[in-house]
């Protein structure tokens, strides 16, 4: 339960970073590379959610002492306090939100579905809509179809209908319908995360301005048929979140803009691509390595002298507090807890190997095990990370604890 809690904790932070970054570096992203850059710089985002959960280096387990707990019968034993029924409390506040954003987006997609009434098929591979909830778009997820509007031959030239269906089609090549349901799936996991409404708005608008720039790009002559095209649309706000809507209010502006900007010349776009690669592979690498502190200098006695290499050792082992329950049934047990050590002595990861009656002493274990500090191991003079297996006996004062 508390994985799971610091796994989220752990991925939000990167998601704020990587958010971050982006906005900071969008505005040169476009610059040389246009808005295919910086649609293409947001894998960022899943990357830096993915790439700090993948296997590090596995740490030499070195045994420790085993520490001795021992449940006195002449004070009462320590309690634990509420604080351990909050990690329950916001793990249920946690799915409650994410099953309601996820309620919200199936209405939403469903009530879109629902007002395009009956659909009939075209000539041209398209789908013909007898309702209009903010058509032409690109609806559906396994077979994503072309779905125009009821009046779209009276609204549209057919030069013009020829440039909204190929914009459609370049949605459909490049998979962004699959990048919107992970999308969706994101804002159901982190619907707390305050900088992903921003990441989303900012991620569908760089979705269009990219899907504009394949369509208008290898023909620059039909740039002002393709912005007259937009004009004529009866604009509207999305409201599918997977729905890859061709016109929307909220970025009209920005779209015509957009094409009066003429097409990048090689060395800036080349430029763009390196800088994207290079950001994603530098955060990635950074995100990666969190997961273990690397060696620092061993500070203490003698800056200068170079220290035999050790084994971490123990500092400040404060026993856990024997469970009430445990306590009051005269139950005694023992359990062997993994504790990952970093470079300063502090204890990052605490992990339950053996546990003897199981799920007793687990959890006093664990985050007293959290709490306790060491001095690091040595190699090569400088302070590394390590790994520790520690066995925890839990006796009663009149029983001899068996080794």
């Amino acid at each position: 339960m508390t994985d799971l809690l610091d796994g989220l904790l752990q991925a939000s932070v990167w998601l704020s970073v990587a958010t971050l970054v982006l906005a900071a570096a969008r505005p040169l992203l476009l610059r040389l590379g246009g808005a295919a850059l910086a649609y293409r710089s947001w894998w960022l985002l899943p990357l830096m959610l993915v790439v700090p959960s993948l296997p590090v280096p596995p740490l030499t387990i070195t045994e420790t002492a085993p520490v001795m707990v021992m449940a006195s019968a002449l004070r009462a034993p320590a309690v634990p306090h509420d604080a351990s029924q909050w990690p329950l409390l916001l793990l249920t506040v946690w799915l409650l939100g994410a099953v309601a954003m996820a309620g919200i987006s199936w209405r939403a997609q469903r009530r879109f579905a629902q007002a395009m009434g009956a659909l009939q098929p075209r000539q041209d591979g398209s789908w013909q809509a007898s309702g209009d909830p903010g058509l032409p778009a690109l609806v559906g997820l396994w077979r994503p179809r072309i779905v125009v509007g009821p009046d779209f031959e009276q609204r549209f030239s057919p030069a013009e209908q020829d440039l909204i269906l190929r914009h459609e089609h370049s949605h459909r090549r490049h998979g962004d319908p699959w990048a919107n349901a992970a999308l969706a799936l994101l804002r159901c996991v982190f619907w707390f995360h305050p900088l992903l409404p921003w990441a989303a708005r900012r991620f569908l608008r760089d979705q269009e301005l990219a899907c504009d720039a394949r369509t208008v790009d290898p023909h620059p002559a039909l740039r002002r048929l393709y912005a007259n095209a937009l004009l004529k649309a009866q604009l509207v706000y999305p409201v599918a979140p997977m729905a890859c809507h061709w016109r929307s209010q909220p970025m009209l502006k920005e779209r015509i803009a957009m094409l009066k900007e003429h097409k990048r010349k090689a060395l800036p776009w080349l430029t763009g691509q390196v800088l994207v690669v290079g950001m994603c592979v530098g955060l990635c690498t950074v995100a990666w390595a969190s997961q273990g502190s690397g060696g620092v200098p061993a500070s203490g006695i003698g800056q200068g002298a170079v220290l035999a290499d050790r084994n971490a050792i123990a500092h400040k082992m404060p026993p856990p507090s024997y469970p009430k329950i445990a306590f009051e049934q005269s139950i005694v047990g023992k359990v062997v807890v993994r504790v990952d050590v970093d470079a300063e002595g502090k204890a990052t990861n605490v992990r339950v190997l053996e546990a003897t009656p199981a799920g007793v002493f687990d959890e006093a274990t664990v985050a007293a095990a959290k709490q306790w500090t060491f001095e690091p191991a040595i190699r090569n003079g400088k302070a590394v990370a390590s790994a520790l297996k520690i066995p925890v006996t839990y006796a009663m004062d009149d029983e001899v604890p068996t080794p």
